[in-house]
């Protein structure tokens, strides 16, 4: 009873209710033993509580091993977080057989998901916003999500579909221009300058919202890499596909339109005139006189020694107004030559 007073001396309890030992030579010789047995699985070391009998065991302390060190909790019976070193590192050829792994098939799956999941979620997305955009009418209101465009470029570009991406922005907004040229080959000539003018209006004013979301795509891919613009290619898809099938057939009619003042709104002359100018500049040799009524510096520079040339053909063209019903007005109060 003295003996077992003596042991209980010894034993401290901390505030988790854990019993550790303190410098009692039978516990300390306990230990060793239970370390020195590098071949069994340590087992948590129980204690005797004073004054209760002797099977009785609360506190458990630290025990080691080969295979680690555990801790067991006296309140809950389970083992600590705390996981061994020898749990967490893996052999060197397990490792290197996972690297393989990855490097090779594992990056082949991913990167085959990552087209599906393009082709099936985020590439309709964008067709769908495309086609609103490209049918658009100037009066219309149409309710896109730029934002949801935007987020769908900006992960395209992030996941290296930029490429994908930019070949099928390309593809599609050519057969839609395909399908507007099949339709101004159907347009009366009476009617053919101004359903290329619609056409034509419509189209600028489908990119100035298309190539802002694509702005990603634009700087990251089509600039760094092809050293081109977004708007300029598509602008000269339209070139391609519309405006050079029908720029034969709509010269005359421009030449003539600009020969018959107001038979066409000048408004409308003007977008035309303009718009073929910025698509292909060496049009305006096929109408020099044309152009040079709406596009600066397209003639020559003036000469001194053509002057009278140039005032004859002001005179040719002040007879010709006032003989379409255009007359000069009241010259009444105009001031008299010096010559009369």
């Amino acid at each position: 009873m003295e003996a077992m007073e003596d042991d209980s001396l010894n034993i401290k309890d901390d505030h988790n209710h854990n019993y550790c030992a303190s410098s009692s030579n039978k516990v300390r010789t306990y230990l060793s033993s239970q370390l020195s047995d590098a071949t069994t699985v340590p087992q948590p070391v129980s204690l005797p509580v004073p004054g209760a009998e002797p099977g009785t065991r609360r506190g458990k302390v630290w025990s080691g091993g080969a295979a680690g060190s555990k801790f067991m909790d006296s309140d809950s019976g389970s083992d600590s977080s705390e996981v061994s070193e020898t749990d967490c590192t893996a052999p060197p050829a397990a490792a290197a057989e996972g690297k393989f792994t990855l490097d090779s098939t594992s990056k082949f799956l991913l990167n085959a998901m990552a087209v599906e999941d393009y082709r099936n979620n985020h590439w309709p997305n964008l067709e769908k916003a495309i086609d609103r955009l490209l049918i658009q009418n100037t009066t219309d209101h149409i309710s896109v999500s730029y934002a949801q465009i935007y987020s769908y470029v900006y992960k395209c570009v992030c996941q290296q579909h930029s490429e994908l991406l930019y070949n099928d922005l390309t593809l599609k907004i050519s057969n839609h221009l395909q399908q507007v040229s099949t339709h101004l080959q159907a347009s009366p000539p009476e009617s053919f300058i101004e359903t290329f003018n619609i056409a034509l209006t419509q189209y600028t004013a489908s990119l100035q919202c298309i190539v802002p979301v694509f702005m990603y795509l634009n700087k990251f891919y089509i600039e760094s890499k092809l050293n081109r613009d977004l708007r300029e290619d598509l602008m000269k898809l339209f070139a391609d596909h519309v405006a050079e099938k029908h720029v034969n057939t709509l010269m005359p009619l421009l030449i003539k339109a600009h020969s018959m003042p107001f038979q066409v709104q000048p408004s409308t002359m003007a977008s035309v005139v303009k718009g073929l100018y910025s698509l292909r500049p060496d049009w305006a040799q096929l109408a020099p006189a044309l152009f040079s009524g709406f596009i600066p510096q397209i003639n020559p520079p003036t000469v001194e020694s053509l002057l009278p040339d140039y005032a004859a053909h002001d005179q040719k063209l002040q007879m010709e107004l006032s003989m379409n019903g255009f007359p000069r007005g009241d010259q009444s109060r105009k001031r008299a030559s010096d010559d009369s």
